[in-house]
């Protein structure tokens, strides 16, 4: 049997919190919290009703969204009246972008950033949402040019801060236009998507996204804005997702990973509870897969630290487990064809001195890559329990090999080296084969 065909897969919206997705194992709610900022209380809230309401697993998406699994669809409605009294739901949720921009997990309170990335974010977001027919996926991100640096995800449009009040707008394909001040961006974002709803709403559903327009379509789009090209942001190191960041006014966040962006009710019962005795009064999710818990003293920092490694949560950079990226897969997952998240722990810990090597592996239940849109050194695609091969690509792109979880194992052995196979692999498409 061979995999479907990525359009065929392909629903065309997102999960929210009012219009949930079934799943394999019930239905998904995803919650976008206002202000993308939770307290103690909020995170233990969550967990309860995770519990009353679902199969009490709870995972943080690649947008930093949180995501509720296995809630019984009777349940629901119940849910989202329990969420709306809590003051957890996004109540501009629509038929377009749930939400529509996208912020370091920082944004605001980094002590590093060149402006008010939160603060921005917040305008982005109105001025988007009263632009109507925007496709469902349509993403903005934000960077305020800090260390958290967002380059590597995918987005319709960045704004990227160049100094203290002016940024610059980058669109698909690397080009960039600008510079454009701080007080003038909303109103430009707005002029811009509009056009670009337009463009989308007369093209019978072929243009969902920014990438899907040719080059010199998105410059037209752009200069008709009122945008001039510029060159490129200068490129930053790749960011680290977890550890110690600097706040402003001298205080310190700890940032730390959920091993393959998943918890339980349990788990997240007891951050709760670190984040409450350590004095915290704001938790905000993470893009990658993790939590910020803001506005500590070093003292407080380093102390909360080593009790989320005692949980188990992923708090140095050199954790292999952050090299890894896995979707829920099957059962969980109806469109799963192997066990991803099951198998993606086992790889981890088999090949934990190549992750820490700088390896990186997505495993995938399906070829629709929710878990990690862009490619991998290594990509795994679930297909009749088990896996089609990929080397420096992504699941779209053309598989070596079809392997069991077992064969994959006994391929990636420590002592091999792996690193020349892999190199060998993207010219001859051949060191995989059984």
């Amino acid at each position: 049997m061979s995999a479907p065909a990525r359009e065929t897969m392909r629903r065309g919206w997102c999960p929210g919190t009012l219009r949930p997705m079934l799943t394999g194992d019930g239905l998904l709610v995803r919650l976008h919290p206002p202000r993308n900022a939770l307290t103690p209380d909020q995170l233990a809230h969550i967990a309860e009703l995770a519990h009353r309401h679902g199969n009490g697993q709870i995972e943080i998406s690649g947008r930093g969204n949180l995501q509720l699994r296995g809630i019984r669809e009777e349940a629901h409605p119940v849910l989202v009246e329990d969420l709306l009294e809590a003051g957890l739901v996004d109540e501009a949720e629509g038929d377009g972008p749930n939400r529509l921009v996208l912020t370091s997990p920082l944004a605001g309170r980094a002590a590093d950033e060149l402006l008010d990335a939160a603060a921005l974010a917040a305008a982005v977001e109105r001025a988007g949402r009263s632009v109507s027919g925007l496709p469902a996926k349509f993403s903005i991100a934000v960077d305020g040019s800090g260390a958290l640096a967002l380059d590597a995800f995918a987005a319709d449009l960045k704004l990227r801060a160049v100094s203290t009040d002016v940024i610059a707008l980058g669109l698909p394909g690397g080009l960039w236009f600008g510079p454009v001040a701080m007080d003038k961006a909303p109103a430009l974002v707005t002029r811009l998507l509009g056009a670009f709803a337009a463009v989308s709403g007369q093209s019978a559903g072929r243009i969902r996204r920014m990438r899907d327009l040719a080059a010199d379509a998105v410059n037209m789009l752009a200069t008709s804005s009122g945008l001039e090209s510029m060159p490129a942001p200068a490129t930053r190191p790749k960011p680290s997702p977890v550890g110690l960041v600097a706040e402003r006014n001298g205080r310190v966040a700890v940032l730390a990973g959920l091993p393959f962006g998943r918890t339980d009710v349990a788990g997240l019962h007891r951050m709760s509870k670190l984040a409450r005795d350590t004095g915290i009064h704001e938790i905000r999710p993470s893009p990658w897969r993790g939590f910020a818990f803001c506005g500590l003293s070093a003292e407080a920092a380093h102390s909360l630290q080593e009790a989320l490694r005692d949980e188990n949560l992923i708090v140095e950079a050199v954790d292999p487990r952050l090299a890894v990226s896995a979707c829920t897969g099957s059962p969980a997952c109806a469109r799963g064809e192997a066990p991803a998240l099951a198998d993606a722990a086992v790889l981890a810990q088999a090949i934990a001195p190549l992750l820490a090597d700088g390896l990186g592996l997505h495993v995938s239940g399906c070829a629709k890559s929710c878990a990690q849109p862009g490619s991998a050194d290594l990509t795994l695609v679930g297909r009749d329990g088990r896996y089609d091969v990929i080397v420096a690509g992504s699941t779209s792109d053309i598989a070596i090999a079809h392997l069991s979880l077992g064969e994959l194992v006994r391929r990636l052995e420590p002592g091999q080296d792996i690193r020349a196979r892999l190199e060998a692999a993207r010219h001859q498409k051949q060191v995989f084969r059984v």
